[in-house]
């Protein structure tokens, strides 16, 4: 296929032939002998964005669950509603936070809905709620796992930590990736890291079924368990790094953190440490300190950076994939709930760069939106969904906040360019980079390529 004028992203105007999944010619090029023509009109061509930090399967599921906490459900009143659908068999409910109910049993849940079974999954991604017609489901199945609050001799539905528990009582097969593997297309997304802490052998062959039915087009880097490292990757995917997933109330023993730490790098593996707390980050530099780190080395999230974590990081030269656009969905409830302290601290992004730290981003879908330009968006305003400000200092420019999808996934130090004989992974914009940039919106995705192959269609031109 050859793309006629095109805003060809750090190259300037001119034409881009795709031969054999790669970019084979840049210039101004004649159409070849029965060769497919696409007018670009002038529009940005950029290198297919990689989403950094992304759970298919969790947002697979979630895409056909019920939203119960903010924004679609922000009150008792609405939960109840949401809840309150007749039929038959579960309801599965997705996001919950506090701020809607507390934190509700079993039998508060069954005020809401007790004829059928419910789970309602924390926007965490760390606990379950139950009713009691789940309780009694499940626990007619199988012994209660240690994750299963029990208070006065009583089962409160709260379930801590027991994904797998519960997938293997419920029975359930993973999902088809399909509608997320489009929906990524239609964002430009050509690439995704899976950063779920349980992904091993029998996950990489789930990735591989689903990506030989073509349900995910996009490249994949599947992050998890050490035993990753003992599965040869299927064609198309990549093991990334291993996954530590901390949780303050919950640390695990240091020494056996370290002795996690060294066994990844032993594998070659970098890891990557789950930090959404003050508490979870200092425990990571801590480990990575005794440990040794490794290039590579990546801490996920950093929801709260002081200035003297922010020198240890620098110190150990540690990576940083963020999710800039909790800003623009949860800004608001981080008003009410962090101390003012600890506010400007909240998933800065422009000390990490002015610190000389790579800086990358990710969705954490499905408990943040899957829309990179929406991340974008949110890293350059800073905005909450009322208006107010969180962090001025720390917003980044366009360039900037589109850069962190552009970094190569198996090496954050590398910015993927539009260059022959580079990959034909490809985001066309429909105008150029001069407007988009002060709109960094999905619908100016025009078209999107893998391997030199269509996978977005937005517009009405037919190639010729």
């Amino acid at each position: 296929m050859l793309i006629r004028d095109a805003e060809l992203w750090g190259v300037g105007r001119a034409d881009l032939r795709i031969a054999d999944g790669r970019i084979a010619a840049i210039g101004a090029l004649a159409p070849l002998p029965g060769e497919a023509v696409m007018d670009a009109g002038g529009g940005a061509l950029l290198p297919g964005l990689h989403d950094h930090h992304i759970h298919l399967a969790a947002y697979a599921v979630a895409r056909a669950s019920l939203p119960c906490g903010p924004p679609a459900v922000t009150s008792e009143a609405d939960l109840a509603a949401a809840l309150a659908q007749p039929g038959e068999g579960w309801l599965r409910g997705i996001g919950y936070h506090e701020s809607v109910a507390g934190l509700p049993d079993a039998m508060a849940i069954d005020r809401w809905q007790a004829e059928r079974p419910v789970r309602i999954q924390h926007r965490s991604g760390r606990m379950w709620l139950l009713n009691s017609r789940a309780l009694d489901l499940l626990l007619a199945l199988d012994a209660p796992p240690p994750g299963l609050e029990r208070i006065d001799g009583r089962w409160t539905g709260r379930l801590f930590d027991e994904d797998g528990w519960l997938r293997g009582v419920l029975g359930g097969t993973p999902p088809a990736l399909d509608a997320v593997g489009a929906e990524l297309a239609r964002h430009g997304v050509t690439g995704v890291t899976d950063m779920s802490p349980g992904n091993d052998g029998a996950s990489l062959a789930w990735f591989a079924v689903e990506r030989r039915a073509g349900h995910l087009p996009q490249h994949l880097v599947a992050a998890g368990t050490l035993a990753l490292a003992d599965t040869p990757p299927p064609p198309g995917i990549a093991v990334g790094p291993a996954k530590l997933h901390l949780h303050e109330n919950a640390l695990p023993d240091f020494d056996q953190c370290v002795a996690f730490l060294r066994a990844a790098h032993d594998q070659g593996r970098a890891i990557a440490s789950h930090c959404t707390t003050e508490t979870e980050l200092v425990f990571t530099l801590a480990a990575l300190a005794q440990a040794g780190a490794r290039p590579g080395d990546r801490i996920e999230h950093a929801g709260v950076t002081p200035d003297v974590l922010l020198e240890q990081m620098i110190e150990l030269e540690v990576q940083v994939v963020s999710q800039p656009h909790f800003i623009a969905e949860r800004g608001d409830q981080y008003l009410r709930d962090v101390e003012p302290r600890e506010r400007p601290l909240l998933y800065r992004l422009g000390a990490f760069t002015r610190a000389g730290l790579v800086l990358a981003a990710g969705s954490d879908a499905p408990y943040g939106v899957a829309d990179p330009w929406a991340a974008m968006r949110a890293a350059v305003s800073r905005e909450t969904p009322n208006g107010a400000i969180i962090g001025q200092d720390e917003a980044l420019t366009p360039e900037a906040a589109l850069a962190l999808y552009l970094a190569d996934p198996l090496d954050l130090r590398r910015q993927r360019a539009v260059a022959v004989g580079a990959p034909a992974d490809l985001c066309l914009l429909d105008r150029p980079w001069v407007q988009a940039r002060n709109r960094l919106r999905t619908d100016d995705v025009a078209m999107t390529w893998i391997g030199g192959s269509i996978v977005h269609y937005g517009i009405d031109q037919t190639p010729a």
